[in-house]
């Protein structure tokens, strides 16, 4: 295994933009749902207009430019190529920072908040709360390689990103997460304390105290109610990812429509807007994430993580297995999240809980959709850690 840490650049063929737009044009839509609502999935006008504006106008190179002023680099860990972004703050006492975010997620999440995070005061902000941004992509997403084999789960996941947070010269150093990235970044935590000043979860996932039911609160029978309609109507993407990713993946790498649908169905579902989601997340935005899992074919190999991991992490938060966290924690819950533990449910699994808000707005793409909140909820936890 080789340790080098090479440059790397985002240059898609023209030949491949040529080929999304063909088999945009060429897609067999079925009919239109039965429904005036989403409750069928997503409208088939809704779709047909998006990939009609991702044909027709949406500019990649746009993205790819502005993905391309970002450091990227490459290297190889464990056997596997890990693609990551490398950005150091002008400020010398900053904090190394690894950033993990999930499906159907990307580094274009972090647009928006890697400047105010490595450069504070360049943003009205102050340079002690400067971090040095590290943003690994995980194993089969984006410019990552995609395992062959078995064995890629979070666990292994966690102990990638500690090495490469080693091979980067970061003894010490603190880290964040959001969907697959909460469970990644929690087995960080667990996995290397003595090297983790603390974790941030958005949000921590945790059990509901079956102890605490005859004296509920409000927001906890509201979760309760929040999860029981998530494992009713809105789970069969995770049973499908979960237990046949490949079958899916058939459609997801051939169809951009498919994979589009797919992909922004969770969009529209767990981000926080009032009447339209580009209130919140322009079209561009939604493409430019939608465009990245298109040219780098990862439709099949990132709903594998499902299936190499639900299981495990579905034990941990279901509290059928004992999997306490030690490392010093920050846990933000935003109100369109899905899980949204009350802070004495989550105290029996993160014992050392040093930080603990609940913002007015926001949803599962905290940094994308309210950077700002976002980049607040990171520096007013770290600072407790530093």
């Amino acid at each position: 295994m080789s340790d080098t840490v090479t440059p790397f650049r985002i240059e898609i063929p023209d030949d491949d933009l040529l080929d999304l737009r063909r088999r945009l044009d060429l897609t067999r839509w079925p009919e239109p749902e039965t429904v005036d609502d989403w409750s069928q999935g997503v409208p088939l006008a809704y779709i047909r207009e998006l990939c009609s504006y991702w044909a027709a106008t949406y500019d990649w190179r746009a993205a790819e430019a502005r993905l391309n002023k970002l450091p990227q680099f490459r290297t190889e860990i464990d056997g596997l190529g890990v693609h990551f972004v490398h950005v150091r703050s002008p400020h010398p006492d900053a904090v190394p920072l690894v950033l993990t975010n999930g499906w159907p997620g990307s580094i274009t999440e972090y647009l928006k908040v890697i400047g105010p995070l490595t450069d504070p005061t360049a943003h009205g902000g102050d340079a002690a709360d400067a971090f040095h941004v590290v943003c690994p992509t995980l194993p089969g997403y984006g410019f990552s390689d995609k395992p062959v084999t078995p064995g890629w789960g979070v666990e292994r996941i966690a102990d990638a990103w500690a090495e490469l947070m080693s091979r980067l010269g970061y003894d010490r150093y603190g880290a964040q997460g959001s969907d697959w990235g909460t469970s990644v970044t929690t087995a960080v935590g667990q996995q290397h304390p003595d090297h983790v000043v603390g974790i941030h979860l958005m949000p921590p996932l945790a059990p509901p105290d079956p102890a605490t039911f005859d004296d509920l609160t409000d927001a906890e029978r509201t979760t309760l109610a929040t999860l029981q309609h998530a494992q009713d109507w809105e789970s069969g993407y995770s049973v499908q990812q979960s237990t046949r990713p490949q079958t899916v993946g058939y459609g997801l790498v051939d169809s951009p429509a498919a994979l589009c649908a797919w992909i922004v169905e969770k969009f529209w579902t767990w981000t926080d807007w009032d009447s339209r989601l580009d209130e919140v997340i322009t079209r561009d935005e939604l493409l430019d994430n939608v465009t990245l899992y298109w040219l780098t074919g990862t439709g099949a190999s990132s709903a594998r993580l499902y299936w190499e991991s639900l299981r495990k992490v579905n034990e941990s938060i279901s509290g059928s297995v004992t999997d306490t966290v030690a490392t010093p924690a920050g846990c933000s819950i935003f109100p369109q999240e899905r899980q949204r533990p009350s802070r004495r449910w989550a105290e029996r699994r993160f014992t050392d809980i040093r930080y603990w808000n609940e913002p007015d707005k926001g949803g599962h793409f905290a940094a994308l959709e309210q950077p700002d909140l976002y980049v607040d909820e990171l520096r007013t936890f770290f600072r407790l850690v530093r």
